[in-house]
């Protein structure tokens, strides 16, 4: 039996990368599974290639939250697992912080996903898997992200303190940190960091591979491969953890 057989799942920002690939495993295990994205084209073109529904809207704005999940009720559907993958990043050194990047960074980051958790909450069925996706850079230090990492460990300790929240329930709330992961994200962060040059972008990369155990980043199949280890009947006595999935790169860092 597949691992998800008749369950419904919710995954955001499902358009490209991790999101994406975990959309796709999940229909493959036997999910129901709607996406969001903001932009129409790239929702409808992640729908075909994953086979599942698209639901247009930015999980920041609260308004387009109540109507995804209006969607997801008058469909018919609760939910057993939810997946808040949204998240943006910029290397923004410290003297060059604006607040309109501090905005925008926890705007996203962190606001979103405690308003697509809570909002959720009358939708989710008893016995539910919730997936936070955060991020190694929440435990170490690369210069240029000091407030994507800041939220990132917000949103660490959200699921440390919802797992107790919702452990009358008997929902399950876990963290999924992922190390460098070949998306689409790595690149644009690159090219808003000003390495645009094809050469000073390749010797990036093989510098950063090169503080990874496993020398080579992870791809999108894997990091999905993980978040359905949460979401699944297999991980039903886990619960405020965080699976960190990055080659072995914070191995032996003072944490």
């Amino acid at each position: 039996m597949r691992q998800l057989q008749n369950k419904v799942a919710l995954i955001t920002g499902g358009t490209a990368g991790i999101g994406l690939a975990t959309a796709q495993r999940f229909t493959e295990e036997g999910a129901t599974v709607y996406i969001t994205g903001r932009r129409q084209s790239e929702l409808d073109t992640a729908a075909t290639k994953s086979g599942a529904i698209p639901v247009q809207g930015d999980v920041a704005n609260p308004a387009d939250l109540d109507r995804l999940y209006a969607q997801i009720r008058a469909d018919g559907h609760r939910l057993d697992v939810l997946v808040a993958n949204v998240g943006v990043g910029d290397f923004v050194r410290l003297e060059d912080i604006t607040e309109d990047h501090y905005d925008r960074i926890f705007d996203t980051n962190v606001k979103a996903t405690l308003n697509t958790v809570q909002k959720a909450l009358p939708l989710l069925n008893d016995g539910a898997s919730i997936v936070l996706v955060t991020s190694i850079a929440s435990v170490t230090h690369q210069e240029g992200l000091s407030v994507y990492s800041a939220s990132k460990a917000a949103v660490r300790s959200f699921a440390r303190s919802w797992a107790r929240e919702l452990s009358p329930r008997n929902i399950r709330v876990n963290a999924m940190s992922p190390g460098s992961t070949d998306t689409p994200a790595v690149d644009a962060a690159l090219t808003a960091a000003g390495l645009t040059d094809k050469s000073a972008r390749d010797a990036w990369k093989t510098n950063h591979v090169a503080t990874i155990p496993l020398s080579r980043v992870s791809q999108p199949e894997e990091q999905a491969a993980a978040i359905l280890f949460l979401a699944s009947p297999q991980s039903t006595y886990v619960t405020g953890t965080e699976l960190v999935t990055d080659g072995g790169t914070t191995t032996g860092l003072n944490l």
